[in-house]
């Protein structure tokens, strides 16, 4: 999406800008790695996503400007000094995890009424306290009880979904961390064999889980284009507003709501921008 955000802009590939790709594949420790190598290779501009890879872009190189194409607020994380006034070298698009995490649990409400606990899988980071807090007033104001769970490794799932049900779990809400999102699939499958209605973004809920509400995450990245038009362009990336997407998607699972025994309100269809038969 990047690409055709680019081209949309007059930046051809092969004509008049060339692409350096790098993917760690959810493993985390092989971003370093990555940066230090494209900053070797003299980019103009870096295009990353989550805190973790901007943190290690930011390692890499000072001076190259560094596109966000999503991540957590950037400020709490330190990544940026303000939206409106970056400073340093880097600029994009930030995402307001606390409320996104809240709105999960509403929905997951709004399906299954009965829920009384839900888990909440996270990762420790600069914005875990106001993810927590965000997630806390909203179970408060439904009245369900929130247990925290620091996100599984795939070997670790079953004692995780083992505890949750020991403990009476029937919810569950993901962080949009790249590991969590690694392992949709294989969480999706624990979720069923235990009977707990998942939540997370739109990804989650295409791999099997029952419901996902976030961005849109590849059209972020096609608004990355904006900011790398104008770091080509002269621009400095201290003097591009971070900014804040304005529309969020709905994606609802009805292959696996069914297997779970529940039926999505025609309220919460008709809001939905895809249902998966």
């Amino acid at each position: 999406m990047l690409r055709l955000g680019l081209r949309d802009l007059g930046h051809i590939e092969g004509r008049n800008i060339v692409f350096e790709s790098r993917y760690a594949d959810g493993k985390t420790e092989r971003l370093a790695g990555l940066a230090a190598e494209l900053v070797r290779l003299q980019v103009d501009a870096l295009v990353t996503h989550t805190t973790l890879g901007v943190q290690a872009a930011m390692q890499a190189s000072s001076t190259i400007p560094i596109v966000i194409a999503a991540t957590a607020d950037p400020v709490v994380t330190g990544l940026v000094a303000s939206l409106a006034r970056p400073g340093g070298n880097v600029t994009g698009s930030a995402i307001f995890t606390p409320e996104i995490m809240a709105k999960r649990i509403e929905l997951l409400k709004e399906v299954a009424p009965r829920i009384k606990r839900v888990a909440a899988f996270l990762r420790p980071s600069a914005s875990s306290i106001s993810i927590l807090q965000a997630m806390e007033t909203a179970a408060k104001s439904l009245k369900v009880e929130l247990q925290k769970f620091e996100a599984p490794s795939v070997s670790e799932l079953n004692d995780s979904f083992s505890a949750m049900s020991r403990n009476g779990v029937n919810g569950l809400v993901v962080q949009d961390d790249p590991e969590i999102i690694a392992n949709s699939k294989a969480i999706a499958g624990f979720a069923e064999k235990y009977r707990i209605p998942s939540a997370g973004n739109s990804e989650f809920a295409e791999a099997g889980n029952m419901l996902g509400f976030g961005v849109n995450i590849p059209e972020m990245f096609r608004r990355a284009a904006y900011f790398v038009d104008k770091i080509l362009k002269g621009v400095k990336p201290a003097d591009l507003p971070v900014e804040q997407p304005t529309k969020f998607e709905l994606v609802i699972n009805m292959k696996t709501s069914k297997a779970l025994g529940l039926k999505f309100p025609h309220a919460l269809l008709v809001r939905a921008d895809k249902v998966i038969e």
